[in-house]
């Protein structure tokens, strides 16, 4: 047998006997040599084959790690690459799980914010103590958009940390990123205009597309690839396109991160065609390996991108404080925040920009990752422990999210109706849709401490999607 592939093999044995499980970091290619007196070659040749089988994941500058096993899923076979959208209606049974999300009684799995718990709060609250004895009856007039210019430095500085140039003349702070999102989309469209989406997609931009009256054309993304390239430039060439609202960053509820190629080649795509990209990247700080993954803002050669973020996921909810970098659409952006909500709140942009100011974010950050890392792993397990075989999960390498497919006959809003009658919650696949070909899918939030309660929780899912099961 050929070296590389009596090594990758041998791997594959030792993974399969739990000797190297899950999350678990593998001996660099360098300790591979010296364990087995291959060459350098052949180590990296079989660490190649390992992960295009799927076995194990390569972070940049980091190392190489055993991945969950998985059967990757695919975009619904049935699905059209492209659809076009008419109205959009978020029905009851969703506002109700939204509700349900603020119920302690309620296992949380269909929530889209983090544990709260893993909020710095004690560092943050001796922030907000200094703001409060500083702050004056000045500032509060002082902060109107484009907002806090000391935030906005500090904003402009991480994105010099990744080799991008965002003056804070650029950046406007918003009240959470879903304002940021929506003020960039009411600044690059007309009502009428067509907008491009993702299927299946975050459903606050479904909402923001109803409420401005714009003609939507959603573009098939696939769990592990994202967007279909081929049927965004078909949608690019057939409608008058304005603009093109993606997710590139640990995406939800699918949680993939596209490719650097793939960026580049959306925005070249975009550029082409002159459409404005709006890049949902809420999720960016929440990747698991060593290097953050640059958003397609970095490859703009032009000034068409508005890059949306929040503090909301990566440091503490309830604070609300997002912005957008918004490039020559700022002005604009400006005059319609001060139509609508006039400035964010004051005092949380004076403690953001004071903690900030502390260094202490990143070393939350990196205790936020590995947390989010390691609870995603422990989830996956249980899932795969006690849900039925026929039931598939899609793992990604960040975030905080499993999206996880059904059986074709099984209606995952069903499901998510008898969970939270018994206090669980799931966010079924027709929230982030408005077809039926995501009502066997749904998501669940990993960032809780996997406890008994949790675990009961997942006991109690496989019941009911076995009851459904052999109900058909």
């Amino acid at each position: 047998m050929v070296k590389y592939k009596e090594l990758s093999e041998k791997l594959m044995q030792q993974i399969n006997a739990d000797i190297w499980r899950v999350g678990d970091k593998l001996p660099s290619l360098r300790e591979q040599t010296a364990r087995t007196g291959v060459s350098l070659m052949t180590v990296m040749h079989a660490y190649e084959v390992l992960e295009e089988q799927g076995w194990i994941l390569s972070r940049p500058q980091s190392g190489y790690y055993v991945a969950p096993r998985t059967a990757f899923l695919r975009a619904p076979r049935q699905q059209p690459r492209m659809t076009l959208i008419g109205t959009v209606d978020v029905n009851a049974s969703i506002f109700a799980l939204l509700r349900a999300t603020g119920d302690p009684a309620v296992v949380p799995f269909g929530s889209a914010f983090p544990d709260p718990s893993l909020a710095p709060l004690r560092q943050l609250s001796r922030s907000l103590t200094a703001v409060a004895r500083e702050i004056t009856s000045d500032q509060l007039l002082e902060h109107l958009p484009p907002g806090n210019f000391a935030l906005r430095s500090a904003i402009a500085k991480r994105y010099a940390m990744q080799g991008i140039h965002i003056p804070p003349e650029e950046i406007v702070i918003t009240a959470g990123a879903l304002e940021s999102l929506n003020l960039s989309l009411q600044a690059a469209t007309q009502p009428g205009d067509w907008v491009v989406i993702e299927n299946p997609c975050f459903y606050g931009a479904l909402q923001a597309i109803e409420k401005l009256k714009l003609r939507a054309i959603a573009i098939t993304s696939d769990p592990r690839l994202g967007i279909d390239l081929a049927a965004l430039e078909e949608a690019l060439a057939s409608k008058p396109v304005k603009a093109c609202w993606l997710m590139t960053n640990s995406h939800n509820p699918l949680g993939c991160t596209l490719a650097d190629e793939k960026k580049q080649q959306v925005v070249a795509l975009l550029e082409k065609y002159g459409v404005t990209l709006i890049e949902d990247d809420v999720y960016s700080e929440l990747y698991f390996g060593s290097v953050k993954p640059k958003p397609a803002l970095a490859y703009r050669r032009e000034s068409g991108v508005m890059h949306c973020c929040s503090f909301s996921k990566s440091l503490v909810a309830g604070f609300r404080i997002g912005w957008v970098a918004a490039g020559r659409y700022a002005e604009e952006i400006e005059k319609l925040q001060l139509m609508s909500t006039i400035s964010t709140s004051v005092p949380m942009q004076l403690t953001l920009a004071k903690y900030l100011s502390t260094q202490r974010y990143d070393s939350h950050l990196k205790q936020l990752r590995r947390t989010l890392e390691q609870r995603k792993i422990a989830a996956w397990r249980c899932l795969k422990r006690y849900l039925p075989s026929s039931v598939r999960i899609n793992y990604s390498d960040s975030g905080y999210f499993l999206w996880i497919e059904l059986p074709k006959q099984i209606d995952a809003g069903e499901l998510s109706q008898i969970m939270l009658d018994n206090k669980v919650s799931i966010a079924p696949g027709k929230m982030f849709s408005t077809g039926n070909n995501y009502n066997h899918y749904f998501r669940i939030n990993t960032s809780y401490e996997w406890r008994k309660r949790e675990e009961e929780a997942v006991i109690m899912l496989a019941a009911v999607i076995d009851m459904l099961m052999g109900r058909v």
